[in-house]
């Protein structure tokens, strides 16, 4: 019973991701399934100039891997990094959340029959069927894909790992391909990158460059969880 208990108190930490992975999960969920028609369109005259390349979608499907094993690393081997992380990542998607629920968005962007046929237009065709062109303002896909990266970058234990550089590097190439990827495959305008980018900046500011977390005493809470 006893080792038990410290392991809950162990990774204790976890119960406020694990929360707002509900929260987050429910409400997009719910603004997948009521904005469907009537959304304000997102479209930049860029977003004409990017090409189609269905091979991008193979990076666009990594980000789920990357983001689940950035935040995993960090909550099983740096707490301080952890908390970062997720103070970093879901204040990003709340806004986004906020952003969708009070100006519905969407575009139209996607092609009406793909270009070719092959697995990875097999692949962007599935995608389309579970994935609504709606809710895309700012791109989580980016926003989160560059939380990650500055996470990884951040780490103390990653610089000084064996294998840290290979990682950072990794990590650069991958979150940088994800980004390309929300563009050439068509599931978000260049206004939706550029947005994400803005509010990353913000957000680096505030988790990485400032006293702020301190201020409001969230350090201290990050140490007794």
């Amino acid at each position: 019973m006893e080792t038990l208990r410290k392991k809950v108190m162990k990774y204790w930490h976890g119960v406020p991701l694990a929360v707002y992975a509900f929260i987050y999960l429910a409400w997009f969920k719910h603004l997948e399934e009521t904005v469907t028609s009537r959304y304000q369109v997102i479209h930049v005259s860029l977003d004409d100039v990017i090409p189609f390349c269905e091979v991008f979608v193979v990076p666009y499907f990594l980000w789920f891997v990357y983001v689940a094993v950035t935040v995993a690393y960090f909550f099983l081997k740096d707490r301080d990094d952890y908390f970062k992380t997720f103070v970093f990542l879901s204040t990003g998607m709340t806004v986004f959340l906020l952003i969708s629920t009070l100006f519905p968005n969407g575009h139209h962007l996607r092609p009406y029959i793909m270009p070719r046929d092959n697995i990875f237009t097999q692949m962007v065709a599935a995608l389309y069927k579970t994935d609504t062109p709606t809710n895309l303002w700012p791109s989580i896909h980016v926003y989160n894909s560059l939380g990650c990266h500055i996470a990884i970058v951040k780490s103390q234990k990653i610089k000084n790992a064996k294998y840290g550089t290979a990682i950072r590097i990794g990590s650069f190439v991958l979150c940088t391909s994800i980004i390309m990827s929300t563009m050439f495959i068509k599931q978000h305008s260049v206004f939706d990158v550029t947005t994400a980018f803005i509010m990353a900046a913000v957000m680096y500011g505030i988790v990485y460059r400032s006293d702020v977390l301190v201020q409001l005493n969230l350090k201290n809470l990050r140490h007794s969880l």
